[in-house]
């Protein structure tokens, strides 16, 4: 399974808040083996979140919105996952039952707009909070607010599998540049991928779907290398 994740928010553009929820998603769908191929944060505009959600439907098995649910005026996130699937928002029955019989709200405390859903779309209770998510398609729209996205998530992160990576890192003494031909050499060796990430140390991260392989190659690198105390 491929995917890409889609966030929604002025507020991240201008980086007024950091974009914690992609990086939690890209997490917990690597662990689960899907491949993601994109991120992309677009603003709170009709036009662009639907533009990219319509993109991204036609080329990846599932796509992963978060943000911009709820009944206030830059929460334009449903009309935007409808337009892009071309149905329309209507009233969903089910969205308001579970909010009046599990969620702890009363008819009369909702605000208008808040179980207003793209047609047929199955609906994902939010249990920390109001605004429900839905299923459209291979549409997931989960809120932006980060404990409401995980615990969605989390109640249906078995729909998204795919091949399971296995990997492992060093820590190493040595610049990235001076790295090179052992990384040249562990790659020809070893039916692995290799990622290296500068800060204090370099972190070598060597991950494949065999777990025996990445054993292998960590090993002959920690022959090789000097490694960080």
């Amino acid at each position: 399974m491929n995917a890409a994740i889609v966030t929604v928010g002025d507020e991240l553009l201008c980086g007024d808040t950091a974009n914690s929820n992609a990086t939690w998603l890209c997490h917990r769908l690597s662990e689960r083996g899907v491949d993601l191929r994109r991120v992309t944060t677009v603003p709170d505009d009709v036009a662009d979140i639907a533009q990219v959600v319509n993109e991204y439907r036609a080329e990846y098995d599932a796509v992963l919105v978060t943000g911009g649910l709820g009944p206030t005026h830059d929460d334009i996130t449903m009309e935007a996952v409808a337009a892009a699937v071309g149905r329309p928002l209507e009233p969903h029955s089910e969205a308001r039952e579970w909010l009046t019989t599990k969620g702890g709200y009363t008819d009369s405390e909702l605000i208008e707009g808040t179980t207003t859903l793209p047609a047929r779309a199955r609906m994902l209770p939010n249990t920390v909070g109001v605004a429900p998510g839905v299923v459209v398609e291979s549409i997931y729209v989960f809120p932006g607010v980060p404990q409401e996205m995980k615990a969605m998530f989390e109640r249906i992160e078995t729909e998204f599998n795919g091949e399971r990576t296995y990997s492992e890192s060093l820590e190493v003494d040595e610049p990235e540049s001076n790295l090179i031909d052992r990384m040249t050499q562990l790659q020809d060796r070893f039916d692995v991928s290799v990622g290296s990430y500068p800060g204090g140390s370099v972190r070598i991260k060597v991950s494949s779907a065999d777990s025996a392989e990445v054993e292998s190659a960590i090993e002959w690198l920690r022959e090789r290398v000097i490694l960080a105390e």
